[in-house]
């Protein structure tokens, strides 16, 4: 897969269609047979970090950032904070993020605008309604046939109940970018983006994305663009924060190249 790094077109688009629950969950494991509250009491509950969202958390990410990468503080300080506070259902996101692979802003916004009014509103996107959607249907609105298959494969995994809104949201990271990867066109690096921008969790590091990787570079005055393999190494002291220190890369990757203009 090519590499690939974070356009304005790929962020998520605000929607009010579906609050996600982001604050910690606590999940049991289901079992068909019954269990003991003994039993019970012993099974490991899985507690999931605050969402960047939440209230609060934001500034404890930063205080951390601030204070273990004295290099990054710098850039923090010199610019305004990042905002987390997409809406859109999980459905709805990684529908989008099919959409918006591999296009100029203009082109797929204009097509996720058609691909909506086709589903009848942002409150329709659905996987039934994304199912009954005939692949000729969907190449009227400019949506390609490979991505009509991959909108379709999303569609199933949904209806099959091997992904639901309510399953992503409780998962683990681990468990989603697992998950979340067997579903056809939706690669790591498009796992990485919705896990920062619409379930907005905290310890995120997008090793593929050229734009962090970039960053990091020119944070740490590297001579060479830091491989993949090279990120986990280079970043651990921001965890678990590393989703808003990769805002902060992009951030300075673009200030970069204004100053690069400025002085021509």
């Amino acid at each position: 897969m090519a590499e690939e790094t974070l356009t304005n077109s790929m962020v998520p688009a605000l929607s009010v269609a579906g609050k996600i629950p982001f604050r910690s969950k606590k999940v049991r494991k289901s079992s068909t047979t019954s269990t003991t509250a003994a039993e019970t009491s012993k099974k490991p509950r899985l507690i999931l970090p605050l969402a960047l969202s939440i209230a609060g958390e934001l500034d404890s990410a930063l205080r951390h950032l601030t204070t273990v990468d004295s290099q990054l503080a710098v850039i923090i300080k010199s610019l305004e904070p990042p905002s987390f506070h997409n809406l859109s259902t999980p459905f709805l996101s990684l529908s989008r993020s099919i959409l918006y692979q591999q296009l100029a802003t203009k082109a797929a916004a204009s097509i996720y605008a058609r691909f909506i009014s086709l589903c009848g509103g942002e409150d329709s996107v659905a996987p039934e309604v994304v199912l009954s959607l005939t692949p000729p249907q969907l190449r009227q609105v400019g949506v390609s046939s490979r991505k009509a298959s991959y909108l379709h494969d999303l569609a199933s995994k949904y209806q099959s109940g091997f992904l639901s809104d309510s399953a992503i949201v409780a998962m683990d990271d681990d468990a989603l970018f697992s998950k979340l990867t067997t579903v056809k066109g939706i690669g790591p690096w498009s796992v990485h983006m919705f896990m920062i921008f619409s379930l907005h969790r905290p310890d995120v590091l997008p090793v593929g994305d050229l734009g962090v990787r970039k960053g990091v570079q020119i944070l740490l005055g590297l001579k060479k663009i830091p491989q993949p393999t090279e990120m986990e190494e280079l970043c651990k002291a921001w965890r678990p924060y590393r989703s808003a220190a990769a805002w902060y890369m992009w951030r300075l990757v673009e200030s970069n190249g204004k100053a690069a203009k400025a002085s021509i």
